[in-house]
């Protein structure tokens, strides 16, 4: 089983087994600290990752890395296709046309 799996599972049974604690001695209703142990890990989740994604954009900017993958620009129509040609796509080299010739 791969390892990260596994930390995440075990993660995941330790931040149940807090939310519950925590609540239940708080509320002393087992019906509620059940339910906050479920609901607060699953949302702390979504937003982790997108706090993940966050940071990872803001580390590639610092590092003057655009995170987005690069499309290349449209540079000339091709004389013969009358389609617009990107610089570089397909491997070819700017200017080139991806279509065959007659």
């Amino acid at each position: 089983m791969n390892l990260d799996l596994i930390k995440t599972a075990t993660f995941a049974v330790l931040h149940f087994s807090v939310g519950f604690t925590v609540t239940y001695l708080l509320t002393g209703s087992v019906a509620i600290s059940t339910g906050v142990a479920l609901i607060e890990p699953s949302v702390n989740t979504v937003v982790f990752f997108f706090h993940e994604k966050a940071w990872q954009r803001l580390m590639a900017k610092r590092q003057g890395v655009d995170s987005r993958p690069a499309v290349p620009a449209v540079v000339a129509p091709c004389p013969v296709h009358r389609a617009g040609v990107r610089a570089g796509a397909w491997g070819l080299p700017q200017g080139a046309c991806a279509k065959p010739h007659p």
